[in-house]
């Protein structure tokens, strides 16, 4: 037996977690994920685990060491490997309004169970029990599916039940963060049956992970309290969809996603998030995001629009489902050139050209940044600006100390006699 695992206490000890529920996943219940403050969930050890447990665990975790792009006929320092780029949407019009964007994913996956490449969905929905958060799903019909669609800008541990998943046989598609989905790859490089029960792995463009404060934060600005809420909706239902709170006596608040996400929940993103080399699902079989209209400058509309998802495949088994599903009318696409995927996501090519001076700001500061090989960090410095190269670098040493700083001050004073 390993005991306490150096690895979860480590990634902690940097403030490294990103949640995912890997760790809890394969440790036989002597882990599990409990929500600390200010409102992320943690792994939480409470007996010893086995050697080969721990090697999973640093093997694994994204708190550790980033999965590599896949061999690919195209790469991008921005965007991944890539063997198709399109824009799209689900062609059933209530798949495509219950979607985060256009539908694509659940478009995909509806399709994935209707022919037969899996049995099952695994992915998250919005927790009854606390509506701003989230909890695992298992989805097997179109029904389902639609049930659990939509961003959810939460916390959630979808890899906590995969030992259980995998234990279950048949085949399931996963659906996941690209930490998680990253996490999900590198245990199949201990673990075979996630080759031989996942063949199909989807994510999308991230943009962070906020905490459950954020949450509450964006319910207090629609005059609402969060311990009365009991529905609410991050997406959805429109392009990009309002945010949407209900309480038990009826009342109802909305508020716009440039002020949900800009104004709240972007300010409440786990450091994990701020320093991540693949935001954008580099190690998915599909990796689909918001195709935004951009204005004159590029800049991303957010008005209410139908709604159009950008689709990158990016494995074989990827390009495979989309052209099964294409084939069938489940999804409807244009084809993309790769260099327009900037200019609908301006923020994510940004943040992969500032995550070697944010790295580099981490180490300086004498804390350690995730393994991060054959991920085209370097690459996508090269054309970063200097003032901004700068900039982050400084900002990012700055927040580590001042978290050092917090983290010392909230230690418990030993007073002797």
């Amino acid at each position: 037996m390993s005991g306490a695992s150096p690895t979860i206490a480590g990634v902690l000890a940097a403030d490294l977690c990103s949640g995912c529920g890997l760790c809890a996943g394969v440790s036989a219940g002597a882990i599990d994920m409990r929500m600390q403050a200010p409102g992320f969930a943690r792994p939480v050890q409470h007996r010893p685990i086995s050697l080969g447990m721990e090697a999973r665990i640093a093997g694994s975790c994204p708190g550790r060491v980033v999965a590599p792009w896949s061999p690919s006929p195209r790469r991008h320092p921005y965007w991944g490997p890539w063997r198709e780029t399109l824009t799209g949407a689900a062609a059933d019009p209530a798949v495509r309004f219950a979607g985060a964007s256009g539908g694509a994913l659940s478009a995909l996956l509806i399709h994935a169970l209707s022919s037969g490449l899996v049995d099952r969905v695994l992915h998250v929905e919005a927790d009854p029990a606390q509506p701003t958060g989230n909890r695992i799903r298992w989805s097997r019909s179109r029904a389902e599916v639609l049930a659990g669609a939509g961003s959810r800008y939460a916390p959630s541990s979808p890899l906590a039940a995969i030992d259980e998943a995998l234990g279950e046989g048949g085949q399931f598609a996963f659906v996941g963060k690209p930490c998680d989905v990253s996490a999900l790859r590198r245990l199949g490089r201990y673990d075979p049956r996630v080759a031989a029960h996942v063949p199909i792995i989807l994510s999308f463009f991230c943009g962070g992970l906020p905490s459950e404060s954020g949450a509450h934060d964006v319910i207090r600005a629609m005059a609402l309290d969060p311990d009365a809420v009991t529905d609410f909706r991050y997406r959805g239902e429109g392009w990009p969809g309002l945010t949407v709170a209900r309480t038990a006596d009826g009342a109802q608040a909305e508020m716009s996603y440039a002020d949900s996400w800009g104004g709240h929940l972007s300010k409440a993103v786990q450091f994990r998030c701020k320093i991540c080399p693949d935001a954008v699902g580099g190690a998915a079989d599909i990796a689909c995001a918001d195709a935004w209209y951009g204005d004159a400058n590029g800049y991303p509309l957010f008005e209410e629009q139908d709604g159009r998802s950008l689709i990158m495949t990016r494995t074989p088994a990827g390009e495979a489902l989309l052209r099964a599903a294409q084939a069938a009318g489940a999804i409807d696409t244009a084809h993309l050139a790769i260099a327009e995927v900037e200019r609908m996501q301006p923020a994510q090519a940004q943040r992969k050209r500032m995550i070697a001076a944010r790295t580099t700001g981490v180490r300086a500061a004498l804390q350690p940044v995730p393994r991060m090989r054959d991920l085209d960090v370097a690459r996508a410095a090269r054309n970063g600006r200097l003032y901004d190269t700068g900039h982050n670098l400084l900002g990012t040493m700055r927040r580590v100390w001042q978290r050092r700083w917090r983290s010392r001050m909230a230690r418990p004073v030993s007073v002797g006699r």
